[in-house]
């Protein structure tokens, strides 16, 4: 049995959905979003309350029983609170600034790094070394942190680069004499 599966996703107010075949789309303040179930599951709508229910007892109904749940929950939450990346950006001449729809990153290269900004996610930067992204889908929002973050890692020894704001790194010991 799968314990995720099991519990019902509460709808908050303000959020509807509707289910067409395995198909639901939720809609709330922030914007509209869908997901597509596969066979193994079937998805009720009961008021306020949108439950999961396997059609089978094969190990691929139980996996997409809990798997499906939490995507319809993250449907939820995207539509309502919405998801967030916050970055931080560590080192001496490095720095953000938001010129229209495009990110430049002076990340110590030759040139600086323009980041086009998806028509999905929201980028903001209250400070010149801080970056956060915010959206309706989570996993855009975190492909997209993910993408600015590959353009310089944070390194181990002096912790320069592009980190999460919660992420910790490891520093390693520089040589010794």
């Amino acid at each position: 049995m799968s314990r995720i599966g099991k519990k019902p996703v509460e709808m908050p107010s303000g959020v509807s959905a509707t289910v067409s075949g395995q198909s639901i789309e939720v809609k709330g303040p922030k914007g509209t979003r869908g997901f597509k179930a596969s066979d193994d599951v079937d998805i009720k709508v009961d008021g306020n309350v949108i439950s999961v229910i396997p059609r089978g007892n094969s190990k691929r109904a139980r996996q997409q029983w809990g798997m499906s749940r939490t995507q319809i929950a993250n449907l939820v939450q995207g539509v309502t609170g919405g998801f967030k990346k916050e970055l931080e950006i560590n080192g001496i001449g490095y720095r953000a600034a938001l010129q229209g729809k495009v990110l430049k990153l002076s990340l110590g290269y030759s040139h600086d790094v323009l980041f086009d900004i998806p028509d999905d996610v929201t980028i903001t930067v209250p400070k010149n070394t801080e970056v956060i992204v915010e959206g309706i889908d989570q996993q855009v929002v975190g492909q997209v942190a993910a993408n600015i973050r590959a353009w310089r890692k944070p390194e181990p020894y002096k912790g320069k680069g592009i980190k999460y704001k919660d992420e910790f790194i490891f520093r390693k010991e520089g040589k010794k004499k």
